[in-house]
């Protein structure tokens, strides 16, 4: 399949495999681009330029495909050494960054001169015309669906992704509960060029995640996710567990008082104790609602080629049976 995105990333399949705290490493970002898509390594993961280095040389080692890093630009108390990841997914020879978070325009011109594509992730159109007019050469439309930061609009893709294709005209992808063949012809039934997947790609062999967590997203259906940090202006979705509803039981006590402070606990370096060690209730892990469309754990190959044939099929013989 071509389309607008696969032709500018230089893949097979128009599937983008999105950055992911304590998920996007090598080991799944090479098993995603060996498949056909692109994977993503995840640059604040790694958290120091040495460290990226060695994650994009050990990606290498894996695939000859394209593959990108992630670079989400967040205000911190530690800022990470912005300048030296950039240098370094340059120096790596990285063709492909995905930015998210704040606005990417002081480091697009260091991408540019490098030849780097940027696609920048998005929740609203207003923020991906903005993105096209810095120039980032595509955007991830991110629908309220999604795992992580849906932003404060509550616009799902059903009607975010059609508005997008109305005013853009850089190529984008459709993020935000993308499970399978059927999302796939959605997303370009709707004007997108491909999709972009988060939670479904946990839930593959090649994760380099506890075997708890593929488990929690198999067993957990579109009803299992929470929006959280709500009064705080920062909703993130993610899984339910003890720890969540402690601090939506927060939320609701403090009201219009709460602080981040309240809630560190529920919130704070609690990725490695989950994704590493598979404590479940260790504290918030963003997962779209999509969960309720995963129910196996297939490896990154075997999972690409259902969604490349079952969109084959939908295309020839459904859609193409009612004209």
């Amino acid at each position: 399949m071509k389309t607008r995105i696969t032709e500018m990333f230089g893949i097979q399949h128009p599937i983008i495999q999105g950055g992911m705290h304590y998920v996007g490493f090598a080991e799944l970002a090479a098993a995603v681009s060996n498949a056909g898509g692109l994977g993503i390594i995840t640059g604040l993961t790694q958290g120091t330029p040495e460290k990226l280095a060695n994650e994009i040389a050990r990606c290498r080692d894996m695939t000859d495909k394209p593959f990108g890093v992630n670079l989400t630009f967040l205000p911190m108390v530690n800022q990470p050494d912005y300048p030296g990841l950039v240098r370094t997914i340059i120096e790596g020879g990285v063709k492909v960054v995905e930015t998210a978070g704040n606005n990417p325009a002081q480091v697009l011109p260091f991408f540019k001169d490098a030849g780097v594509k940027v696609i920048h992730k998005c929740t609203s159109v207003r923020h991906s015309l903005k993105a096209q007019s810095i120039g980032c050469d595509a955007v991830s439309v991110d629908g309220f669906e999604c795992g992580g930061h849906p932003g404060e609009d509550d616009i799902p893709n059903m009607i975010l992704l059609p508005r997008a294709a109305d005013e853009l005209e850089i190529p984008f992808v459709a993020s935000g509960g993308m499970a399978d063949g059927r999302s796939l012809v959605a997303s370009l039934a709707m004007g997108a060029d491909g999709m972009n997947m988060g939670t479904r790609f946990i839930a593959t062999k090649e994760a380099p995640v506890h075997e708890n967590v593929k488990h929690a997203i198999v067993a957990a259906s579109e009803l299992d996710t929470r929006l959280v940090m709500r009064p705080l202006r920062n909703t993130e979705r993610v899984m339910t567990n003890d720890a969540v509803e402690r601090l939506l039981e927060k939320e609701r006590a403090l009201g219009a008082d709460l602080k981040f402070e309240d809630i560190i606990e529920e919130v704070a370096g609690v990725y490695p104790r989950i994704m590493t060690e598979g404590d479940m209730d260790a504290g918030a892990w963003s997962c779209g609602m999509v969960a309720g469309l995963i129910s196996d754990i297939p490896s990154c190959k075997d999972l690409i080629d259902r969604i490349m044939a079952e969109a084959d099929q939908i295309i020839r013989s459904r859609l193409a049976g009612f004209v």
